[in-house]
């Protein structure tokens, strides 16, 4: 397979989802252009709808509207997040500051995702949480007045840390996070600046103090960099050609999986770099290129962690062992996927083990072969739908329909890059 021509991949998945979350905050009427239209941004969209803000549809090539009224009413039925833990999480945040119960839900995959890493320092501001079996959905949330908060979180997660700016911001609270390993993601901190809040970072903490307002806004979603990776990826292992891939995201704390592949070999190039909303935003355009193992160490993890599956396939053409080191959060994903990342690479043929945290990935020349079994994981799907572009592979994905979790339309945007 060669590669060539111009793509763009759909709205940034975390910016649509804050984006729909800030703009119900505000009281008026807010405008986003881009929004991603997967089923994880319409689960937000659906759930802040029950919770009084008016929300136009949520469709591919048209500017999504939301009329908030400046705070989140009393919702008349359980809130049901479908697959998205960012909707649930970030929604924790915020009921956590509004004085009623609401009942969030989701579907299997979400209800086996831990909760209680949020709803602890949530309960720790004033919140009240009643849990319905174990750590995780369903729970019902009573918010009310909330304390001010100091807080270090188990795991680097931008989730976790989102969830807790987003109490502090509602309920006019200051708060102090820090993360234990790299830092996450910042689009909630960058958005936040945008609306006046101070925030501040010391050796690892973030600081919120409530100093802004959320106002009516108007916001372009950049292209998401984790749909890109996939694309990238089926460049990187083409038979020759050069791929644009136009309009992404280029935040420096969602695009370590570039640093990653650059030492594994590939050359990337980042032009046309401007910015969008305080996102840096740019073109990425790659080659076909021979790999070499790495190893990716922890600090790296918080700024690639759903790119993992990806670097997974690819470690799999590479010479050597790439070793993947403490990445024993991808066990509470949308699936365990790192026990899955590495029982599917085996059921191709390639060599994958867990050691402890750690993924092992041995790189081969043998075709990929077998069956990989998603367990509904949209980020598995594109993964190993990637490694079945090479020459001689035969992969069979038992379920590729859940990559419209995140990218709608994943297979046709693979096909579009082929060229004869």
């Amino acid at each position: 397979m060669k590669v060539g021509g111009t793509v763009r991949v759909p709205g940034d998945k975390s910016i649509t989802h804050r984006a729909l979350l800030f703009a119900a905050l505000a009281r008026g009427t807010s405008t986003v252009d881009g929004a991603l239209t997967s089923l994880d941004a319409r689960s937000s969209a659906r759930v802040l709808r029950q919770l009084g803000a008016e929300i136009s549809p949520v469709r591919e090539g048209v500017t999504v509207t939301v009329a908030g009224r400046g705070r989140l009413r009393r919702p008349t039925a359980t809130l049901n997040c479908g697959n998205s833990g960012t909707t649930t999480r970030l929604l924790l945040g915020l009921l956590a500051a509004h004085p009623f119960a609401a009942t969030l839900t989701g579907d299997r995959s979400l209800r086996r995702r831990p909760m209680r890493r949020v709803t602890g320092p949530l309960t720790a501001m004033g919140a009240r949480v009643e849990e319905r079996g174990g750590d995780g959905l369903p729970l019902t949330i009573r918010g009310g007045q909330l304390q001010p908060l100091v807080y270090e979180m188990p795991v680097s997660s931008a989730q976790i840390k989102s969830a807790i700016l987003l109490a502090g911001v509602a309920g006019g609270v200051a708060v102090s996070v820090r993360e234990p390993h790299g830092r996450s993601r910042d689009h909630s901190e960058r958005m936040l600046r945008a609306f006046g809040y101070e925030i501040t970072e010391r050796d690892g903490w973030v600081d919120l103090h409530p100093t802004g307002r959320i106002e009516p806004f108007a916001i372009e979603v950049p292209g998401d960099p984790s749909s890109a990776a996939f694309l990238v990826g089926a460049a990187v292992l083409a038979e020759g050609g050069e791929l644009r891939v136009a309009g992404v995201g280029v935040n420096p704390t969602r695009t370590g999986f570039l640093a990653v592949l650059r030492r594994m070999g590939v050359a990337i190039a980042v032009e046309n770099t401007t910015t969008r909303v305080g996102e840096p935003v740019a073109d990425l355009v790659v080659s076909p290129a021979a790999l070499a193992a790495t190893d990716v160490e922890p600090g790296e993890i918080p700024t690639l962690i759903d790119e993992i599956p990806l670097l997974a396939v690819l470690a799999t053409r590479a010479r050597g062992t790439t070793r993947f080191r403490e990445v024993g959060e991808l066990r509470v994903k949308e699936s365990d996927r790192l026990g899955l990342v590495a029982e599917n690479l085996r059921a191709v043929g390639a060599e994958a083990e867990v050691q402890g945290d750690d993924l092992l990935v041995t790189g081969s020349d043998a075709p990929p072969r077998g069956r990989v079994r998603t367990a509904g994981d949209h980020r598995l799907a594109m993964a190993f739908a990637v490694l079945g572009t090479l020459p001689g592979a035969k992969i069979t994905i038992d379920d590729l329909a859940c990559a419209a979790v995140s990218f709608p339309r994943f297979p046709e945007a693979l096909r579009s890059i082929r060229i004869r």
